[in-house]
């Protein structure tokens, strides 16, 4: 959320519930964290950015860490355990559990700034990693890279991913993330790729397409490979 942003939410008249308060925090509190870091960011500086009082920290989140934790899961959709209950039920075909997949991963690039802080804040926890990493690499990063390996394996008829299931995994996964790490160049060479809703909702169509082609090249290739396998079996059967 921009400063000008920021500063509209703040003038508004509060919300009753709370809501509006709660999220100004976390949204001056992920703008600051991505631009100068977890250690040098003071729940002082949060406070007064989001117009709050600083005790409504403590009361919405529990403390800095609290505050910190939320700003990873809550602009990017919530919970990567929901998220995966929606595209790793063992009946649906793959298509729809790979559109499932695309359309939430890449939702958040319809909000704009925020997603770009969102990135941003996740690299500078890469190259200065917090006690948060563990916990991302946990939750966020390995629990979807497996459940997508799963919705693979069934399509593949394996029970267990191998190797080659995790290549295929990573190379999906990396259709959508690709586009986060390169909204900025999208922006630059042909802005109509993301400038709306439809056009973000176009792309998660697409990569359903690509990713869809890659797993039945995977199915083609293993399926080359065993018949590979089993003629020299057969010749050698002939000869004695």
């Amino acid at each position: 959320m921009s400063a000008s942003a920021l500063q509209a939410l703040s003038a508004r008249a509060p919300r009753s519930d709370g809501v509006e308060a709660r999220q100004r925090l976390l949204y001056a509190a992920l703008a600051l964290f991505a631009a100068n870091g977890y250690a040098k960011t003071s729940t002082r500086e949060i406070a007064r950015a989001a117009g709050v009082n600083i005790s409504a920290i403590s009361y919405y989140f529990g403390d800095k860490a609290g505050l910190y934790a939320a700003t990873f899961g809550e602009p990017m959709g919530g919970n990567a355990g929901d998220f995966i209950s929606l595209y790793a039920a063992p009946e649906l075909p793959l298509e729809e559990a790979l559109q499932i997949f695309f359309t939430r991963m890449i939702e958040p690039l319809k909000q704009g700034e925020i997603v770009r802080q969102c990135i941003q804040l996740h690299l500078r926890e890469m190259l200065e990693p917090t006690s948060q990493w563990a916990e991302e690499m946990e939750r966020d990063i390995k629990g979807p890279h497996n459940a997508i390996a799963g919705v693979l394996c069934r399509r593949l008829g394996i029970t267990r991913p191998d190797d080659d299931v995790h290549r295929l995994t990573f190379a999906i996964t990396g259709l959508a993330m690709q586009l986060f790490v390169s909204q900025d160049l999208v922006e630059a060479i042909r802005p109509s790729l993301l400038n709306t809703p439809r056009s973000v909702d176009t792309w998660a169509q697409r990569l359903t397409g690509y990713a869809i082609a890659l797993v039945e090249a995977e199915a083609l290739r293993r399926q080359t490979a065993a018949r590979h396998a089993a003629a020299p079996a057969r010749s050698g059967r002939k000869k004695t």
